[in-house]
């Protein structure tokens, strides 16, 4: 999912503690910039403001601080996509329980790929 430059500044602008320097977001992974793009493409169709979305990620943040996270930047897009599954939950896109089906999926096809090879989804994935 390519990240339309403008947008992502104005978003790295728009959610306080984006990851940024000055040509916008910054990402240590493919799944980092992967999960930043997804939020941006949903909050382009309508799904959420990036007011309602800098809310819903720094109560997340408040969660897992509680929980003891030691906040040093590095789980940032962490809390970034656990904001994104309770959004898109909330708002009727997905449910909870789809979210866990394709996670468990996904866990099966990371778990029979060898190492170094592309993880592929299939249907068999999802009946374990």
């Amino acid at each position: 999912m390519p990240l339309d430059p403008r947008s992502a500044l104005r978003a790295a602008i728009s959610v306080p503690g984006v990851p940024r320097d000055a040509d916008g977001p910054v990402f240590r992974e493919p799944w980092e910039a992967q999960a930043f793009a997804m939020a941006l493409a949903l909050h382009e169709r309508g799904v959420f403001t990036w007011t309602e979305w800098a809310s819903a990620l720094a109560a997340e943040i408040k969660r897992a601080q509680a929980a003891g996270d030691p906040d040093t930047g590095e789980t940032y897009y962490r809390h970034w996509l656990s904001t994104l599954e309770r959004l898109v939950a909330d708002k009727g896109v997905t449910t909870t329980d789809t979210l866990i089906r394709y996670r468990d999926a996904w866990d099966h096809a990371c778990d029979r790929t060898p190492h170094g090879q592309p993880i592929g989804l299939t249907p068999a994935d999802f009946s374990h």
